[in-house]
C-alpha cells in the first residue's frame, strides 16, 4: 500500500513539473494558466462555462499582457497630407491689411465662386474645395507680385505630381532678364577661344559650314511670351515663374509627345533633342495649347487698328472688349461654330506669332562680306501668315476626320436656364462655356494633342499549306553502305568493259591502215 502510494506521489509530481514548463514562446506555463482560469470561473460563475471556456482562456491571456505592456505609445510620424495641410493652413489666416488685400481681389482676380460654379455646370473644373483653395492661393500669388490680371489657366495632370497654372499679365513691361543672360552668354562664349597667335604656326582647316540663323524669341508682353505663368503642384505650395517660351522650343515640341512627372527640374529625353528641361517644355505646350483653345463668343472682343502700325511694320491688330457686347443667345452658341472665335494668335510654322524675314543679314555680316565677291542675294522668303485674330471657329480644320469642337448644352432638361459648353477635341481636356456676357477658358488634361486613333498593326497572312508528298520532291533515302560498294563495282565494271572496247577499236583501225 505504501509503495503504490510512493508510486502515485510520484506520477503527480512528475504531471505537475511537466505542467509547469515554461512555453519557448509567451514564457507562460499551463499550471499557471489553469490557476488563473479557475480563480476567474470561481469568481465570475459565468452561465454555461464549458461553452465560454475558451473566451475566457483568452481573455485571461490578453489581461496578462496588459499588465506587462507599457503603457506609452510611440508618436505617429506625420503623413504628406498632414504636411500639406499644415503648409496650406496659411491660406487661410486673414492678414492685418484686409483692404488692400480687397482692392488687389477686384483689380486683379475674377470671381473664382462663380466660375467655379459655371465650370461644375458644364462639368469641368477641380471640385469645389480645391477651387476654393486655388483661390486662395492667386490671391496669395496677387499679393506677392502686383499685377494687372491673374486667373486660372487650368491643371496639367503629371505622373508623379500635377502643375496647377497661373495665367498673369503685368502693366509694365519687365526687362527680359533671361535673354541678356542668353546673351552675355554667346558673347562669353565668343571670347572664350584661346589667341589666335598659336594656332597661326600652324593652321588647321576652316570649315564653310555656316548653321542656319536662330529665329530669336518674342519679348514679353508679345506673341507667345504675352502672358506670364506661375506653376505649383498643390495650392499652397510656392509659386514657380516659367521662363518665357522660344521659337526652338516650341518646334521640337510639336515632334515629340512625353508625359509630364510635376518635376520642372526634370530632363527631356527625346528625339529630337529638345533644347531645355521640362519647365521649358511645359511652358511650350501652354503656349500651344492657349494659340489653338482659347476662345470666346463673337462680338465680346473687337479688332483695333495701332496709329502706324503699318508703317513700323508691328505686330497683328490687337483686340480690346466690346462695351456694346450684348451677349449671344445659347442657342446660336451651340448650333452655329460661327458664333465663337479665337481671341489668341495663331503660332506660324516659325515657333513664332509674328513672322521674321531670317533672310536679312546684320551689319556685321555685311561688312565682313564687302571684301569678298559679290554674290546675287537669294530669294526673298515669302512671310508666313497665320488666321488673323477673331476668326470663327468653322473655319478650324478637322483632324483625323474628327470636327475640331464639340458644342454642347450643360442640361437638356432645363435649356432656358443651361450654359452653352465648347470642347476641344484637338486638345481633350481644353473647354469653354459662356452664359450671358460672361465666358471662361480652362484646360484640365495631360497636356498632349489628339494624336488620333490607336495604330493596329495588319494581322499577319494565313500560314501556308504543307507541300505535297510526291516522288519528284520527296527525298531519297540514303543507301546502305552494301548498296554503295555493290554501285561501285557496278561502276568499274561498266568502266573496264569501255576501256576494252575503245583497245579493240584502236586494233581493227591499226590494222585497216596496214
Amino acid at each position: 500500500m505504501d509503495g503504490t502510494l510512493q508510486v502515485s506521489q510520484q506520477v503527480a509530481a512528475s504531471f505537475k513539473a511537466f505542467l509547469m514548463k515554461s512555453s519557448s514562446k509567451s514564457n507562460l506555463n499551463l499550471y499557471d494558466h489553469l490557476s488563473r482560469l479557475l480563480l476567474r470561473v470561481i469568481e465570475e460563475r459565468p452561465h454555461d462555462v464549458v461553452d465560454v471556456v475558451e473566451d475566457l482562456s483568452h481573455d485571461v491571456k490578453l489581461r496578462l499582457y496588459e499588465d506587462t505592456q507599457s503603457n506609452l505609445q510611440d508618436l505617429q510620424q506625420t503623413t504628406m497630407a498632414e504636411e500639406l495641410a499644415e503648409q496650406q493652413r496659411v491660406l487661410y489666416v486673414r492678414a492685418e491689411d484686409a483692404e488692400h488685400e480687397y482692392e488687389l481681389m477686384e483689380t486683379a482676380l475674377p470671381n473664382v465662386s462663380e466660375i467655379a460654379y459655371f465650370l461644375e455646370q458644364a462639368g469641368v473644373g477641380l471640385g469645389r474645395e480645391e477651387m476654393q483653395r486655388v483661390f486662395l492661393a492667386l490671391k496669395q500669388l496677387v499679393t506677392a507680385n502686383p499685377m494687372q490680371r491673374c486667373r486660372l489657366w487650368g491643371k496639367i495632370l503629371g505622373t508623379e505630381r500635377s502643375y496647377i497654372i497661373a495665367e498673369a499679365e503685368f502693366e509694365a513691361e519687365e526687362e527680359d532678364e533671361e535673354g541678356e543672360e542668353d546673351a552675355a552668354d554667346e558673347e562669353s562664349k565668343e571670347t572664350d577661344p584661346k589667341d589666335k597667335g598659336e594656332s597661326e604656326l600652324d593652321p588647321l582647316p576652316q570649315s564653310t559650314y555656316k548653321p542656319p540663323p536662330v529665329v530669336p524669341k518674342e519679348s514679353k508682353g508679345t506673341g507667345a511670351n504675352k502672358f506670364v505663368y506661375y506653376v505649383c503642384n498643390e495650392a499652397g505650395l510656392p509659386w514657380t515663374k516659367l521662363p518665357s517660351v522660344t521659337p526652338a522650343q516650341i518646334t521640337i515640341a510639336r515632334q515629340i509627345r512625353k508625359f509630364f512627372t510635376g518635376r520642372l527640374d526634370n530632363p527631356i529625353v527625346s528625339y529630337p533633342p529638345f533644347p531645355g528641361d521640362e519647365s521649358n517644355y511645359l511652358r511650350a505646350q501652354i503656349a500651344r495649347i492657349s494659340a489653338g483653345t482659347q476662345i470666346s463668343p463673337q462680338g465680346f472682343y473687337q479688332a483695333i487698328e495701332e496709329e502706324g502700325a503699318e508703317e513700323e511694320g508691328g505686330d497683328e491688330d490687337g483686340i480690346e472688349e466690346n462695351p456694346e457686347f450684348e451677349g449671344v443667345p445659347v442657342g446660336e452658341l451651340v448650333e452655329s461654330l460661327s458664333s465663337w472665335v479665337h481671341h489668341t494668335q495663331h503660332i506660324l510654322q516659325q515657333g513664332r506669332c509674328t513672322w521674321v524675314n531670317l533672310a536679312v543679314k546684320n551689319e556685321d555680316e555685311s561688312n565682313e562680306d564687302d571684301g569678298d565677291e559679290i554674290e546675287e542675294d537669294p530669294d526673298e522668303p515669302e512671310p508666313e501668315v497665320g488666321p488673323p485674330l477673331l476668326t470663327p471657329l468653322s473655319q478650324d480644320a478637322e483632324i483625323f476626320e474628327t470636327p475640331p469642337w464639340s458644342p454642347s448644352l450643360s442640361s437638356s432638361l432645363t435649356p432656358q436656364h443651361a450654359i452653352a459648353v465648347m470642347r476641344s477635341n484637338c486638345w481633350p481636356g481644353a473647354c469653354a462655356y459662356a452664359h450671358g456676357k460672361k465666358f471662361e477658358n480652362i484646360y484640365v488634361g495631360w497636356g498632349l494633342k489628339y494624336p488620333g486613333d490607336g495604330y493596329s498593326p495588319l494581322l499577319p497572312p494565313p500560314p501556308q499549306n504543307e507541300y505535297p508528298s510526291a516522288p519528284e520532291i520527296t527525298e531519297d533515302v540514303d543507301p546502305t553502305v552494301e548498296e554503295e560498294q555493290a554501285l561501285q563495282d557496278a561502276l568499274d565494271e561498266k568502266q573496264a568493259a569501255e576501256e576494252a572496247e575503245e583497245g579493240d577499236s584502236d586494233e581493227e583501225q591499226d590494222e585497216e591502215d596496214d
